[in-house]
């Protein structure tokens, strides 16, 4: 069995209540820079930014930690750049825990402008063409050059659908490239200060992902992240593989469902124990010009919210909905006011953390098991994947 040395945890979790009729659990994580309750959801701030907002605002929206993405960030400015102005949480002004994805998702995301080896990846810039090398040992620098509370190992993210020998090529990669992390790790991470979780590849396939899992607990992680889903196998076949792995999953160590955004999503992984999610959705959307409300959503564009006097939603406690109107916004998007896709990413953000405050609220109260995530239309998936 391959284990690395047990060390000291630079992060701690707890569990405050477990819900009796589901997997679902209340708790919280405390890192070096503060804590944050669980079931948590976070905003994404690709480069160091979530898009158009402070971290006043972000902070206002009842967020509590926020996401940045190595491979953004390695290009430009640089770790070490971040590092020599004082780790991410100086560089943004965010003064809260914070998560660094380790660039494994590009190599599905950018699979048109890169080569995957067995040692990594190699990507031709989007920027400007140039040449980048990104692996096991260039993630771990890179993130701890960014001093986020928590670091994800490296891993290869397949696309949906994809051929079993694909598959199988990406677990084992995933597996192979979690020990070089770990080890790496240890050796940067001398003064304790960062987290790393490991994730669990396998596809739709429950006995890959056993297997993967499996090998990750072997090497020994401060957290397991799933990884794989939302990349296009839809919401049946996700929810099927969440209840092949989650009862196997440690119940002591956060759970991470990597890139899930969609409210039905994040209810049922919630009923199956996940305890943490991002997505750029309510962002992305918010700069398009669509909101989520109760009532459902809004595209701000219509003409039929040119004399609305309402707010966004009635129901909302954002600073948005408190001081304007649907036809207000509507006329910032209309004449391309950069205020309006400000106003309507606070409201989806705070949309979003309020979701994640009556999903905590249903858990101690042991009835999440009757909350369920309404639909979101096509149309907007489109939107954000046109954004």
């Amino acid at each position: 069995m391959y284990r690395l040395y047990f060390r000291r945890m630079s992060i701690h979790f707890s569990i405050e209540h477990s819900d009796t009729h589901t997997a679902a659990r209340v708790g919280r994580i405390t890192t070096p820079w503060g804590e944050f309750a669980t079931p948590a959801f976070m905003p994404v701030g690709t480069r160091g930014s979530v898009k158009g907002l402070t971290p006043q605002m972000i902070r206002e929206t009842g967020s509590e930690i926020i996401l940045a993405n190595t491979y953004h960030l390695m290009l430009r400015p640089g770790g070490m750049g971040v590092s020599e102005l004082g780790g991410l949480q100086q560089f943004t002004g965010w003064r809260g825990p914070m998560l660094t994805d380790s660039g494994g998702f590009q190599v599905f995301s950018l699979s048109d402008l890169r080569d995957l080896g067995p040692d990594g990846v190699v990507f031709k810039s989007h920027l400007d063409g140039q040449r980048i090398e990104l692996g096991p040992r260039q993630s771990m620098l890179v993130q701890h050059q960014l001093g986020a509370d928590i670091a994800m190992a490296f891993d290869d993210c397949p696309p949906a659908d994809c051929p079993p020998e694909r598959l199988d090529a990406a677990m084992d990669r995933t597996i192979r490239w979690a020990r070089i992390c770990r080890q790496e790790h240890e050796q940067l991470d001398r003064d304790n200060r960062q987290a790393l979780f490991g994730i669990v590849q396998g596809g739709t396939d429950p006995e890959r992902r056993k297997q993967c899992l499996a090998e990750l607990q072997n090497i020994g992680f401060d957290g397991y992240a799933i990884g794989g889903l939302a990349v296009g196998e839809g919401h049946d076949r996700m929810v099927r593989t969440l209840d092949g792995i989650c009862p196997h999953m440690p119940k002591d160590k956060p759970r991470y469902l990597m890139g899930v955004g969609y409210p039905k999503d994040i209810i049922e992984a919630v009923k199956r124990g996940v305890d943490m999610f991002d997505c750029v959705l309510p962002t992305r959307n918010g700069r398009n010009g669509l909101a989520f409300t109760s009532q459902g959503v809004c595209r701000l564009r219509n003409a039929q919210y040119a004399l609305d006097k309402r707010p966004l939603d009635e129901h909302c406690d954002c600073m948005c909905c408190r001081g304007f109107s649907r036809g207000y916004l509507r006329h910032l998007f209309s004449v391309g006011e950069m205020l309006g896709p400000t106003l309507v990413s606070i409201h989806n953000v705070r949309h979003f953390q309020r979701l994640m405050l009556d999903i905590r609220a249903a858990i101690r109260d042991n009835n999440l098991s009757v909350l369920v995530g309404p639909d979101i239309p096509t149309a907007v998936e489109q939107v954000e994947e046109s954004a």
